[in-house]
């Protein structure tokens, strides 16, 4: 499984909005096949995983067992559901990282595998699967984007050098920064930053596509139905998925990112940055709600990178 996991990495730019996927066959201890969905349109991991098995190992599938990340698909999409091809080319047994949330699929791939008579096994690595493909779970079970929060601050606890604009990161987490987004679909800045920062929000420092740039004001709302007299983030969520966006970086300002940390807590991570610099005044950053648990720390630069996940704390061990 933890090979299905690193040959899925591989389609992380080109899969969407299909989920990462990777697929490997395994006969005798020997991997005799491995696959993972390279673009969205084409083939899914467990046919080019099928396809990669040599003339010479075909009679091997009837003893094998197929690994996969995610479950395979039961219905006809672009292209035909992936549980009739294993079941046509019966392997032995089929092991499962998750189970997929699309609402086409949800238990009924593993269940058509089972009804055929295959053995399987779900839930292997299963966390490890899950997060792999969180904003496409996140966009279909919950129907919204995967919301990161993004802040840098001085090691006072400030976004700005007393209410002017700053920068705190160094050249190499700035190259992380644009990193994050080409992996994400958009990223949203409030109207105060937009004007005193006019921030591009590309990627120029990293290889791919530049996400949907998109500003909170209600003098330029997002989409011609937006109505600020109501709470106006569900509004977005609820264009965003009508739009296909799956994720969404919510770089600020501060009564930006605020209103995000909100009770309603619209917010899956938060990766914040601390400069050792300080400037003894500004605009202070967000305060970290008490149910985000750090999850990472990495160093870089003299900057340090944090990030943070929302949990449960009355479910979390002290």
């Amino acid at each position: 499984m933890r090979r299905c996991l690193q040959l899925a990495r591989n389609g992380r730019q080109n899969a969407k909005p299909n989920p990462m996927v990777g697929a490997v066959i395994v006969s005798g201890g020997r991997i005799i096949g491995e696959g993972y969905h390279a673009r969205c349109g084409e083939g899914h991991a467990e046919v080019n995983a099928f396809a990669s098995v040599s003339k010479a190992d075909e009679a091997l599938l009837g003893e094998a067992t197929m690994y996969v990340s995610l479950e395979p698909c039961s219905h006809y999409g672009r292209t035909p559901p992936c549980a009739d091809l294993i079941i046509r080319k019966g392997v032995k047994r089929v092991v499962v990282g998750c189970v997929d949330p699309f609402a086409k699929v949800k238990g009924r791939g593993i269940r058509k595998l089972r009804d055929a008579g295959i053995d399987v096994t779900v839930g292997v690595l299963e966390a490890e699967c899950l997060e792999l493909n969180k904003r496409f779970i996140t966009f279909n079970e919950r129907r919204r984007p995967y919301v990161i929060l993004k802040w840098c601050m001085t090691a006072d606890g400030y976004i700005d050098d007393n209410f002017r604009p700053v920068t705190l990161s160094t050249p190499f987490t700035q190259m992380l920064c644009h990193k994050l987004r080409a992996e994400n679909d958009a990223i949203l800045v409030g109207r105060v930053t937009d004007e005193r920062d006019r921030p591009r929000l590309n990627v120029r420092l990293w290889s791919g596509p530049d996400p949907l740039r998109l500003t909170l004001d209600r003098n330029r709302p997002f989409c011609p139905e937006a109505d600020f007299s109501r709470p106006v983030i569900p509004q977005l969520f609820e264009w965003l998925y009508a739009k296909g966006v799956q994720s969404l970086i919510v770089e600020g300002g501060a009564k930006t990112l605020n209103s995000f940390l909100g009770n309603d807590g619209w917010w899956d991570e938060i990766r914040r940055e601390t400069s050792p610099a300080r400037t003894e005044g500004g605009t202070r950053a967000p305060r970290l709600p008490e149910c985000a648990v750090r999850v990472s720390r990495r160093e870089y630069d003299g900057n340090t990178i944090e990030v943070f996940k929302k949990t449960d704390r009355k479910n979390t061990a002290d």
